[in-house]
């Protein structure tokens, strides 16, 4: 693979949010790991581009608009750089904040695995499970990647990649309000608390009830459901849901982010949920679900 002209290629992942979850399997194999639960895929994510120039020395050179070293990604993109010399360069664009629940580590692990496995002729499942591991053992998430493989509405019946795991998608049309609330939550500072894991644990079986496709109606009322019986949230965070809720809003905390999604009932509720987050000087963006998953974009 060493030889020949300079070559690149494109990947989008979307971004994510959970509402109600809960560990699954931890069997011996790793790609049969992650998370039970549902969640929305999101139309905004993380784009990566992928350039091989097979001259010179191996190197990998990684760029990203976002500051500090992003482990994850390298771990995923060393994996992937199936060349005995010659440079990498990957370029990564967060289209949403890090560390807020929204998916963003399981989104660089995935545009990442998809945008080197195609300079370098990796089968799509490979690529996958490579970004899944990394994003499991890198402590990114819990099934994040299996999440963002389809797009709108998942539910995650059976952790792990496929064809491992068993995610059913259906598509989600209501536009949602999400907003940063207060900084980020470390995933594995919570799930190293035994109490909290018991109620997560206890909490998460409210995704049982939901059945493979269910309504954006049923979708929310688990996650508030969720949101409120696992205590997670911050003060800050618990009085902005309420009051999101309280001008006509289904409201919950992304989780594991310092963060809300929200879905206004009624156009009115809309109004005055966004201007009562235009009053509290909230970081917020109105966003749709993604109609498709994590893809490759382009080669050249």
């Amino acid at each position: 693979m060493g030889g020949g002209t300079e070559r690149e290629a494109r990947a989008f992942a979307p971004g994510h949010v959970t509402g109600v979850f809960r560990p699954g399997a931890t069997g011996r194999d790793p790609r049969a790991r992650g998370s039970l639960g549902a969640g929305i895929v999101l139309e905004l994510g993380v784009r990566a581009t992928a350039r091989y120039r097979p001259s010179g020395p191996r190197r990998l050179r990684i760029s990203s608009d976002v500051p500090g070293p992003l482990p994850i990604t390298e771990e995923v993109a060393r994996r992937l750089f199936a060349a005995p010399h010659g440079t990498l360069s990957l370029v990564l664009t967060h289209e949403l904040p890090l560390g807020q629940g929204f998916g963003m580590s399981a989104a660089g692990a995935t545009a990442t695995a998809l945008a080197v496995g195609s300079l370098f002729r990796v089968p799509r499942r490979r690529a996958v499970e490579v970004a899944h591991l990394a994003d499991l053992f890198g402590g990114g998430g819990l099934g994040g990647v299996a999440a963002i493989l389809g797009g709108g509405l998942e539910v995650r019946r059976r952790p792990g990649v496929p064809p491992y795991g068993d995610v059913v998608h259906t598509p989600f049309s209501p536009p949602l309000l999400l907003g940063v609330v207060t900084p980020p939550i470390p995933s594995p500072g919570v799930l190293g608390r035994a109490r909290l894991v018991r109620r997560i644990v206890a909490a998460g079986r409210l995704w049982e009830r939901l059945g493979d496709r269910p309504t954006p109606e049923e979708f929310f009322d688990a996650s508030e459901r969720f949101t409120d019986r696992v205590g997670l949230a911050p003060e800050r965070l618990r009085i902005t849901v309420r009051a999101l809720r309280r001008r006509g809003a289904r409201a919950a905390q992304a989780m594991f982010g310092g963060t809300f999604v929200a879905l206004p009932r009624t156009p009115a509720a809309r109004r005055r949920c966004v201007e009562w987050i235009f009053r509290a000087g909230l970081p917020a963006v109105e966003v749709h679900a993604a109609r498709r998953g994590a893809r490759v974009l382009g080669r050249g």
